[in-house]
């Protein structure tokens, strides 16, 4: 167990005035969002089949898996209130469409599934830089309350939102909803016009756009926590995926709902979320450690999809569902903090992307598995099925792996950005500039104690896990022939801008090992470097005008 050692009421962030006024607009449109989903699922009626109902939760998460990783770039690279504004507007005219073709009776199941990929292609596109923002809004301490607010804030919506859309479509029709859904998405564009965001200028050019993806792929490749994180988040959401797939199956042909009141299983989940978040969290977090309590959260869920199985009475089995939410709430927000905990600023768009990829992209592909699975063999014994699998996934992987996913390291990282000298060596900053477009290759030279060679190079290894997430393309070590136990590291970068803004990357942390490196050297002085650029332009450029 740990001990509290800050404020973890849910509330701390509502203090901070521009993140209160997102959260209340982004409630309002998402309780009108879940709204739509109930007007969906009336469309497509009980008649519609297993497999096409369940393809509602797949193509709900398709988007997220194929464009969140560019969208995330774009949240690094570009303006992300101009991003949420051009999103919030594609919600908007989606919206009207949809409103139109239903008062013209146009609507189908197909084109209801169209629009369900539309919106949450729009969300797609959207979630990197709303994550981005909201940890550019917030404090360090306000950061776990932001998080478990602005998925509090979709709870909230979706306890509201489906009981909602159950009252207004017996009364209004399914249309009326439709349109609905588009005013609240207008009410949502006017909250984000009037954020001020104040984010300072980068101090170097920005990155190619398809360079980002490189550095995406190797921060992932080069960060041991972040493999944690995704490993940790795919597991969940492969089992977690049951319950949006086949919970309207189990709805409208196990217990028979009607098509508009489907909206009131999603409610008692939205409850149950709510009730997880207010309530049990704080308590939680205040007493157990995160990976413990996600842990316990995961056995819960489990433990509530066997239970969904020998439930038929409809309102016995709002009860389960609400169970179903707050486990839900309780492990995905814990992933989510630990991602964000575990990843530095400048990356965080493009690394948030990758979390929301990886858990939406594993989200639609289980859901269409258990879509599958429930077509052919039926939902009882599906939901059976992945209800032990899972437990049997969380012993093996305690009992073999030995918590080596435990999410508790991400609590104790520090990103804060370290000052760090970009060179010992005097630098003519004039031949810096003409040559900045060149690769680049700098060498360090030290030597070190051999008595202390072991631990030497165990800090090398984090160093070069280091450099090569920061934006290295090429990290190596030698020992002088001549003198053994000098050392020289080469560390190479496609581009001297590129390789400013892997010194600028270093933090707190990552200054630490650095240090500590550094501290084994024999002579007292600061290792030598050496700068030098890529000339093979002008041997390459020999080899055109000669002869054969």
């Amino acid at each position: 167990m740990n001990a509290p050692t800050s404020n973890t009421s849910i509330w701390l962030a509502l203090r901070n005035s521009a993140f209160r006024k997102l959260w209340l607009a982004t409630i309002v449109s998402g309780t009108c969002f879940a709204a739509y989903g109930t007007a969906a699922f009336s469309v497509l009626g009980s008649d519609t089949s297993t497999f096409v109902i369940s393809l509602m939760s797949t193509l709900s998460a398709l988007p997220y898996a194929l464009f969140t990783l560019p969208a995330g770039a774009f949240a690094d690279m570009l303006d992300r209130k101009k991003i949420l504004l051009w999103v919030t507007f594609w919600q908007v005219v989606t919206a009207v469409g949809l409103t139109i073709l239903g008062v013209t009776h146009l609507l189908d199941a197909y084109i209801i599934l169209a629009s369900t990929f539309l919106f949450h292609l729009g969300f797609a596109f959207a979630s990197p830089a709303s994550s981005s923002v909201v940890t550019e809004m917030v404090s360090r301490e306000e950061l776990a309350s932001a998080n478990t607010l602005s998925g509090l804030h979709m709870n909230i919506s979706g306890m509201i939102g489906p009981a909602l859309g159950g009252l207004l479509i017996p009364i209004m029709g399914a249309s009326s909803v439709f349109g609905l859904n588009g005013i609240g998405f207008v009410l949502l564009f006017l909250a984000i016009l009037q954020w001020k965001p104040a984010r300072a200028p980068a101090p170097v050019p920005l990155e190619e756009f398809f360079a980002t993806f490189i550095i995406a792929i190797n921060y992932v490749r080069y960060a041991p926590g972040i493999k944690i994180i995704l490993a940790r988040t795919a597991l969940f959401s492969l089992f977690i995926s049951i319950i949006p797939a086949l919970i309207p199956v189990i709805g409208l042909k196990e217990l028979h709902l009607e098509p508009e009141h489907l909206g009131y299983l999603f409610t008692s989940m939205g409850i149950g979320s709510v009730l997880g978040g207010v309530f049990v969290i704080p308590w939680a977090r205040a007493r157990l450690s995160p990976n413990t309590l996600t842990n316990w959260a995961n056995l819960l869920l489990a433990l509530d999809v066997i239970l969904m199985t020998r439930i038929h009475d409809p309102y016995v089995f709002l009860p389960v569902a609400a169970i179903a939410g707050a486990g839900w709430t309780l492990s995905a927000s814990e992933l989510w903090i630990a991602g964000q905990r575990a990843m530095p600023d400048w990356a965080r768009g493009r690394m948030s992307a990758t979390i929301i990829m990886i858990t939406q992209g594993a989200t639609a592909l289980g859901g269409a598995v258990w879509g599958a699975a429930a077509t052919k063999w039926g939902v009882i014994p599906t939901f059976l099925v992945a209800g032990v699998l899972a437990i049997l996934l969380m012993i093996i992987t305690r009992v073999l792996l030995r918590n080596r996913l435990s999410i508790d390291f991400a609590a104790n990282l520090n990103f804060e950005p370290a000052a760090v000298r970009v060179f010992s060596c005097d630098l003519d900053p004039v031949r810096a500039s003409v040559t900045k477009d060149r690769p680049v290759s700098v060498t360090s030279e030290f030597s070190i104690d051999p008595a202390r060679r072991n631990e030497c190079m165990t800090l090398m290894h984090e160093v070069r896990l280091i450099q090569l997430r920061n934006g290295a393309t090429r990290w190596h070590l030698y020992e002088d022939l001549t003198q053994p136990n000098k050392l020289v590291v080469e560390v190479a970068a496609p581009s001297w801008n590129e390789y400013l803004r892997h010194r600028e990357r270093m933090t707190k942390d990552d200054k630490e090992v650095v240090d500590k490196l550094l501290s084994l050297r024999l002579d007292g002085h600061p290792p030598a470097e050496c700068p030098r650029v890529s000339v093979d332009h002008e041997v390459l450029g020999k080899g055109r005008i000669s002869r054969p």
